[in-house]
Order: structure tokens, then C-alpha cells, then sequence
């Protein structure tokens, strides 16, 4: 039962640590290549396919795609927080975190019993 409720789970949360350092972590190195950055992203992003892909395939086998879809981007939000204020040196303020509790709202809403 672990293996289909909290494998996905975890594999989402590192595949989501590799694609934020895709996305973002060259933002601290703006003397850097575009080119350059574009290259080594690219080659973050394949580990995170390497575990995303994984993790929805196992993941659909207890959860919804919209199940998987909502828990990615609650994941998403927490280690983009965390990501930006360690990392990137920037504070979040109360708009960004009113923003964020919105959004995960919505995990509420997708995991309401279905009738």
C-alpha cells in the first residue's frame, strides 16, 4: 500500500527539487551563457522526467490524474518557497503566500469524497 499512496509522493517532491533548480536556480548566475543555461536546465530536467514519470505511473494506479496533477502542484508551491527564500535570497511576502494558500485550497477540493 505504500508503495502506490507515498512512493508517488516522494518521487514528485525530488522530481520537483530538480525542476525548480531547471527553471530557476540559474537566475543566480545571470553572467552566465543563455546558451549555457539553457544546456545544463535541459540536462536538470532529465532527472526529473527520470522520477516524474514514475511517479504518475505508479501514482495513477491509487490516485486520479487531477489527484496527481493537485498533489504536483502543492509540492510545487513548498519547494518553490523554500527554493526562493534558501536559495535565491528572496523573502516571500503576504501576497505571494495569499496566492499559494489558494492554490492549496484546491487540494481540498480534489480530495473531497466522491459520491
Amino acid at each position: 500500500m505504500f508503495y502506490k499512496i507515498a512512493f508517488p509522493i516522494i518521487l514528485l517532491l525530488f522530481s520537483n527539487i530538480f525542476m525548480t533548480f531547471a527553471w530557476y536556480g540559474h537566475l543566480k548566475y545571470k553572467q552566465t551563457s543563455i546558451i549555457l543555461v539553457i544546456l545544463i536546465s535541459w540536462g536538470i530536467a532529465f532527472f526529473e522526467y527520470c522520477l516524474q514519470v514514475p511517479a504518475n505511473r505508479i501514482g495513477h494506479s491509487y490516485y486520479s490524474a487531477a489527484e496527481l496533477k493537485i498533489v504536483q502542484e502543492v509540492i510545487t508551491l513548498v519547494v518553490f518557497s523554500v527554493f526562493s527564500i534558501f536559495f535565491l535570497k528572496e523573502n516571500l511576502k503576504w501576497n505571494h503566500i495569499a496566492a499559494f494558500c489558494c492554490i492549496l485550497m484546491a487540494i481540498l477540493f480534489i480530495f473531497i469524497p466522491k459520491k
